[in-house]
């Protein structure tokens, strides 16, 4: 453990995280600026469809699908490398006896296997979200109707804010136990791995929002990261969970009543 908590070490563990999370950051901001700056599609019901959901002239589905997983990874390691440090610092203590070079690598494979659990749930998203953008360019009836389902997606992921399973998983996202680990590579993949689908689930309602209302909007991506961090780092993650459930219950009605009004 003495390698771990080593003025030397630490001072090499936090300063690789900041510089990952300040290019991540980086690379997001700037993405997401040259989306912006190019005129989304209007579609009937008010509402402007993303670009992140359409080819750019020239570009292929596979060149676009590449241009979305290396968005995806780098705004997922930007919203989520905040509230991993914890648990990769728990797991550092834990197979400290590694010794420092070591147990810089192993570290690197936790969180290594942690984000690709992450890229997996983009892998599954972007087809879905393609499907959905050329159905609704192709039923007027369907892309009226997004904005209320897009509400209604905002509303079911602030009640499950509320629901046992969220606190059971922010629970153990909050703990990470790592008693008894071995200082390998193939249990640092696997305990990344578990990390990862944990931090998944855990994270689906604020996933829901940020797909719902906008994957490539910074500001929704900084409530988000906010809100994530928030119920991992605060003295009581559940009632900042049941918060922030509630703003999006709020939301999601509101937005459910403009949409109505707007029919």
């Amino acid at each position: 453990m003495a390698s771990a908590l080593a003025p030397a070490g630490q001072r090499a563990f936090v300063a690789t995280a900041a510089l990952l999370f300040a290019a991540s950051a980086a690379i997001t901001a700037a993405w997401c600026g040259a989306m912006s700056a190019m005129d989304g599609m209007a579609m009937p019901g008010g509402w402007t469809m993303s670009m992140a959901w359409m080819r750019m002239p020239g570009q292929t589905w596979p060149g676009a699908a590449a241009s979305f997983f290396g968005m995806w990874l780098a705004m997922m390691v930007a919203m989520m490398l905040p509230s991993l440090l914890p648990m990769l610092w728990r797991y550092r203590a834990a197979v400290g006896a590694a010794g420092a070079a070591r147990l810089g690598k192993l570290t690197a494979a936790v969180a290594a296997a942690y984000f690709l659990v992450w890229t997996a749930c983009g892998i599954a998203v972007f087809p879905l979200g393609i499907a959905l953008a050329q159905a609704a360019m192709r039923l007027p009836a369907l892309a009226r109707a997004m904005p209320a389902a897009g509400a209604l997606v905002i509303l079911a992921a602030g009640g499950l804010q509320f629901s046992r399973s969220k606190a059971r998983l922010l629970h153990c996202c909050r703990q990470a136990p790592c008693h008894g680990l071995a200082p390998d590579m193939a249990a640092a993949w696997r305990h990344g791995l578990r990390l990862g689908w944990r931090c998944v689930r855990c994270c689906a309602g604020p996933t829901a929002v940020l797909l719902a209302l906008g994957v490539m909007d910074l500001r929704v991506m900084a409530a988000v990261t906010a809100a994530i961090s928030a119920e991992r780092l605060a003295p009581s993650g559940v009632r900042v969970a049941r918060f922030t459930g509630a703003v999006a219950v709020g939301a999601g009605l509101l937005l459910l009543a403009r949409s109505a009004g707007a029919g």
